[in-house]
């Protein structure tokens, strides 16, 4: 990694520079045109392993392995690629990676919201320099898909379906035809080679605009699930809650296992709505409840720990972020919350700190 620096939060070919590097120096595999290394390191990056010059690259994404490969090999292709899935379950994440490793820059970005309008996806003026001299060149201000299409590199699209239907469908010309006319000059941008787009999505949360059939056959879609296993998803947590708190500079002990997987445990049993064993059928929540979401939690008790507490994270410190993570309705979700704190928490051995802490916060 790096060294210290005092931004919040680097940029993944910052972060990950070493690794980058030591990646690039022994990669000797075909590359894609203007990708700064080849499919194969593309997804040893992704996916963490040792090199064969002693260097050790951690793992970005874990998971099932086929699915960043599929990815990988979709943008090798002229298809763009669209990571899909529920809500935390690394999109951004892998999609910031994936551009990092391919184009070494992963801020061409567009942030899909409500309010994102065709200007943001395509380009928009200066008007100082419109009015001074009318519709030119100097004019424009690209876009950061025109930017990645004129130097041919990997432009992301943040929350795709969040986006208007109209602006969306802006995408159809530029990923079909791989061009971006400018009307008001006769003009076009022509993609250059190495130029694609991720794009991520999900269709749980409210305020979705449906894509249209013919920008979806535009996509190659790869669904990115929830972990698969408790263990899985406590690695995960435990790895990124590390690298946040390193971030942060968190004067706090590291978790200890059996904390985080608590919270993980309450998180799937509520989002599966049934007990690990199978045995305790449970009311679901509205809340998401993912691992991006148990993440937080920890983070947020490893503040309370370091900085009211003694350092060590336990079940007081969890209580009011695990709380506000499930409870987002306050009648449905109070219940649900409360009738698995007295019907599962309670009698779970090792558990009445939580329980307590809980019903607390509550009270």
């Amino acid at each position: 990694m790096t060294a210290t620096s005092s931004v919040l939060r680097q940029h993944a070919e910052q972060q990950y520079a070493d690794e980058l590097e030591a990646l690039i120096a022994v990669d000797t595999r075909q590359r894609p045109p203007r990708w700064k290394m080849s499919p194969w390191a593309v997804s040893t990056y992704l996916l963490g392993g040792e090199l064969e010059n002693g260097a050790t690259i951690s793992a970005k994404y874990i998971g099932n392995p086929r699915v960043i490969e599929i990815a990988v090999a979709t943008l090798a292709t002229d298809r763009a690629l669209l990571l899909l899935g529920v809500p935390g379950t690394a999109k951004s994440w892998v999609s910031e990676h994936l551009a990092a490793a391919i184009s070494g820059d992963s801020t061409l970005v567009v942030h899909g919201t409500a309010g994102t309008s065709e200007e943001a996806v395509r380009y928009g003026w200066n008007y100082a320099q419109l009015l001074a001299k009318g519709p030119s060149q100097e004019a424009i201000v690209p876009s950061p898909v025109m930017r990645a299409m004129r130097t041919g590199r990997i432009a992301r699209i943040e929350e795709l379906t969040r986006m208007p239907g109209e602006v969306q469908d802006s995408l159809i010309s530029i990923l079909s035809e791989k061009v971006l006319p400018i009307a008001e000059l006769d003009d076009e941008v022509l993609a250059e080679k190495g130029f694609n787009i991720i794009a991520t999505a999900n269709d749980r949360d409210r305020g979705v605009n449906e894509l249209s059939s013919a920008l979806k056959r535009r996509f190659n879609t790869v669904v990115l699930p929830p972990p698969r296993t408790a263990d899985e998803e406590v690695r995960i947590v435990e790895t990124r809650v590390a690298s946040i708190g390193r971030a942060l500079e968190l004067p706090a002990e590291t978790p200890a296992l059996e904390e985080i997987r608590r919270i993980v445990t309450v998180f799937r049993e509520l989002r599966e709505g049934v007990t690990s064993d199978g045995k305790t059928k449970l009311k679901v929540p509205s809340a998401s409840m993912s691992t991006a979401e148990a993440i937080s939690v920890v983070t947020h008790g490893l503040s309370l720990a370091a900085h009211f507490g003694d350092g060590v994270l336990r079940g007081a410190d969890l209580a009011a972020g695990m709380v506000g993570a499930i409870v987002k309705d306050p009648l449905q979700d109070r219940v649900a919350m409360l009738e698995y704190l007295e019907t599962v928490v309670k009698e779970r051995d090792g558990w009445k700190d939580l329980y307590r802490a809980c019903r607390d916060v509550m009270a």
